[in-house]
This record gives structure tokens, C-alpha cells and sequence, in this order.
């Protein structure tokens, strides 16, 4: 007669029939007890508390990328609205209420300059170089030439600093991992060795300022997202685009995205500060 073993799926291990048992041998069935009562042991022994979790890597430590150094602005598309002033009245493709119309027309010539061009949610399209720095391990730094701007990305929302609107707002940052696939069991959850990832940005806490150099307003219950994420193109040159959606319920009728990109340059060579008019 062949002996059979138990089913874990359908009985315990101590379950074993009577019938079985009477046509065992003692010394295997002294062993297949043995076996049972010690793994319901193991099953019953305490685990104890999880091991406490170390405290989590700063943010430059995070960075699936490095986003540190000189870049320079790539104006590719929308170029008689971003090399240049447009002129009065232009407000094409942009989604503005009939408020955001009349507020934009009241923009004159003489206006033209002026540092509200250079805030927050309509910086990142200026024709402008950036240094990006740490300023700490949990804040990002980036300054413009043009405008001569400076935003200070904060990974941390206690770092946040409490202040008022202001022309660059308070910024929340946060490396954002991609979704991780293998080739049989679909995603699996897991980082890689060499992550990837973007940078996300939410701004909020705004001045009023221009999406565009000839007026076109935002107001100050705008909120700002950013996502920004790195490449390289075929010869090798470093690149990061920055997807901009821009949401305000008092000038615009539609979120206004754009999306923008930058180049590595080698070095601060070409680094121009021109400031803006106050």
C-alpha cells in the first residue's frame, strides 16, 4: 500500500486519519508528528516588533537625477510668445475668462519688463538660464539670469516657510518614482537598482502675476504643478523637460499646460544676469 502524505491545503498537519495511522510504521509516523507539532510551533512562536525603520534619505540623497548645474533654455515652439513681447491684446491659447480678457487688456507698452513676467508660474517659459543648486540636503535651489529670480524647492512641508503670497510662492517638492515592470508578472512594485523618476512641484501662496510678458494675468489663488524629468538625446547632451499646468479659478476658464525644456551647459561661461523692472 502506498503511504500518502497530508494535505496542508485541505487538513492541519496534526490531522492525520486514524486509518493511516494504524498502517504506519511507528518510526514514520513518529516522524511525521515530530514534523507537525513543530511547525504548528513555529507558526504559533511570537514574532515580536517589527524592527524599527531608519529615518528616510535626504532628498539629494533621494534624487533618482541629478538636476544640478547650469541649463539654458531651448525655445522650440510658442516662439513669438517667448523670445519676444507680444503685442497688446495677444492672449492666444490661452484659456482666459472674460475677467482674464479685460484684465489683460489694460496692459501698456510701458509695462513691458516688468518683474510680474518673471513669477512663478510663467518663469520657467522665459528664454532664461537656471543654476540649480542644493541649498541644504532637503532644498532645491534654482536661479534665473533673466529676471534674476530665485525658487527654493522644499522636500520637507514643515520647511515650508509661513509667509504671505509672494512672487515665487512657497514650493512642495517630492521625487515621484516611476511604476516598475518585469517580463512575466507585470508590475511588480519594486524599485530597480538605478531607479527612475521625476520631480513633481506644487506651488501655492502666489502674487499676482503674467503667464506672458504683455499681461496676461493669474491671479492669487493659483495653484502651480510642475513635473520634471530628465533625458538625453542621441549625441548624448543632457536635457530635462518641465511640464507646467497652471490652475486659477479667477482669470482662467481651463488649466493653461505648457511644456518647456532645458539643456546642460558645461559651465557659467554664458551665465548673463539681466534683472527685471520692479
Amino acid at each position: 500500500m502506498k503511504i500518502g502524505t497530508p494535505n496542508s491545503t485541505t487538513a492541519p498537519p496534526t490531522a492525520i486519519p486514524a486509518a493511516r495511522m494504524a498502517v504506519m510504521p511507528a518510526a514514520l509516523l513518529a516522524a511525521l508528528l515530530a514534523f507537525s507539532h513543530a511547525a504548528l510551533a513555529q507558526l504559533a512562536a511570537p514574532t515580536g516588533p517589527p524592527k524599527p525603520a531608519g529615518p528616510p534619505p535626504a532628498a539629494q540623497q533621494a534624487a533618482p537625477f541629478d538636476l544640478t548645474g547650469y541649463w539654458v533654455s531651448i525655445v522650440t515652439e510658442d516662439w513669438r510668445w517667448r523670445m519676444m513681447t507680444p503685442p497688446h491684446g495677444d492672449y492666444t491659447s490661452v484659456p482666459l475668462n472674460p475677467e482674464g480678457k479685460k484684465l489683460a487688456d489694460t496692459w501698456t507698452e510701458d509695462q513691458d519688463g516688468s518683474c510680474k513676467a518673471y513669477y512663478a508660474a510663467g518663469l520657467m517659459r522665459m528664454p532664461t538660464r537656471l543654476h540649480i543648486t542644493w541649498a541644504s540636503p532637503d532644498v532645491l535651489k534654482i536661479e534665473t539670469d533673466w529676471g534674476q529670480q530665485t525658487r527654493m524647492l522644499y522636500f520637507k512641508r514643515a520647511d515650508l516657510p509661513a509667509s504671505g503670497p509672494t512672487p515665487q510662492g512657497s514650493s512642495l517638492a517630492s521625487w515621484e518614482r516611476l511604476p516598475v515592470y518585469d517580463s512575466g508578472a507585470g508590475r511588480t512594485g519594486k524599485a530597480p537598482p538605478n531607479p527612475g523618476g521625476y520631480l513633481k512641484v506644487a506651488t501655492s501662496a502666489l502674487a499676482p502675476g503674467w503667464l506672458r510678458r504683455n499681461g496676461v494675468p493669474y491671479g492669487a489663488n493659483t495653484a502651480l504643478t510642475e513635473y520634471i524629468q530628465t533625458y538625453k538625446d542621441p549625441t548624448g547632451k543632457e536635457w530635462f523637460d518641465v511640464t507646467t499646468q497652471v490652475d486659477d479659478p479667477e482669470y482662467l476658464a481651463a488649466p493653461f499646460i505648457t511644456s518647456s525644456e532645458f539643456r546642460r551647459e558645461p559651465d557659467s561661461a554664458k551665465w548673463s544676469p539681466h534683472p527685471c523692472k520692479s
